[in-house]
């Protein structure tokens, strides 16, 4: 088993300034590497490198603790195709910075990775974190939108008012609160829903837009996934709000709650965090 402070100890060595205000930040993560689509098809994915990287660089940048989980404790995989400079402005040396702190912290080894399961936050106590952030990738689609412990984990945080910060197909996760166990299938399905009992309903909020999916459907090879998230969360009761051009930044902030569009939203959504962990608490 994995030493539950190795990533603490990691944070510490990266920021020898940590400020007499520190917070700590749970990020969870999907467990799953591939997404199922439509036909018996399916996609290799993980999360997006940038989305997790830009605000866990700037969390360790400014003497935060952070503490990488997934439902099952597995270590999660990167999607390749985010391994790209186009994802931090076409600048080759962010792309290279980044990459080498997802190393160093070795998030993707299977026998050094220092991701711990939910089961063991849940047992360590959600008391101890102040804010939880989900990048995305296409693999929360997979698991954290129908994961029991990311609901409790959720539901925990949403009682309590703690920041929780998601991007791009991550908002997606908040799904996992919803009590129907065959809510998100029966979306998958196409079968009809009824609108559930949601504690995020009515909650302004953003996820990747069907029109973006649509524009990045080339990326599945002629695949085609079973729910877009826009879809399951305003089935849900989200109040969703899109930008106006594809593809630019957009992040919507109600209550506790933070949620980007994109891959070119991670940025913002790392400031509001930050802002709102600098806030007395």
């Amino acid at each position: 088993m994995k030493p539950f402070h190795t990533l603490a100890f990691a944070a510490t060595l990266l920021c020898a300034g940590a400020s007499a205000h520190a917070a700590n930040v749970l990020v969870l993560l999907s467990d799953a590497d591939h997404l199922d689509l439509k036909d018996g098809k399916r996609y290799e994915t993980g999360f997006y490198l940038n989305e997790l990287m830009v605000p866990v660089k700037m969390l360790l940048d400014a003497g935060h603790h952070v503490t990488f989980a997934t439902p099952e404790g597995r270590a999660p995989a990167v999607d390749k195709s985010s391994l790209d400079a186009q994802y931090f402005g076409g600048d080759t040396g962010a792309l290279a910075a980044h990459r080498a702190l997802m190393e160093q912290l070795a998030l993707t080894a299977p026998e050094a990775s220092p991701v711990v399961s939910l089961a063991r936050i849940e047992q360590q106590g959600y008391g101890r974190y102040d804010a939880v952030y989900v990048p995305g990738g296409h693999a929360p689609m997979q698991d954290l939108i129908r994961s029991p412990q990311a609901g409790r984990l959720l539901k925990a945080f949403h009682a309590a008012g703690k920041t929780t910060a998601l991007v791009c197909h991550g908002p997606a996760a908040l799904l996992s609160t919803i009590g129907q166990p065959d809510f998100v299938a029966r979306l998958e399905a196409g079968k009809p829903v009824t609108r559930p009992e949601w504690i995020y309903a009515g909650y302004r909020m953003t996820v990747i837009s069907n029109a973006e999916e649509e524009q990045a459907k080339g990326l599945l090879n002629g695949g085609t996934m079973k729910l877009t998230p826009q879809t399951a969360l305003q089935a849900a009761g989200a109040d969703y709000r899109s930008n106006a051009q594809p593809w630019t930044s957009h992040v919507v902030q109600d209550r506790e709650l933070i949620t980007g569009q994109n891959p070119g939203s991670a940025l913002e959504v790392g400031k509001l965090l930050l802002t709102r962990l600098a806030a007395p608490r």
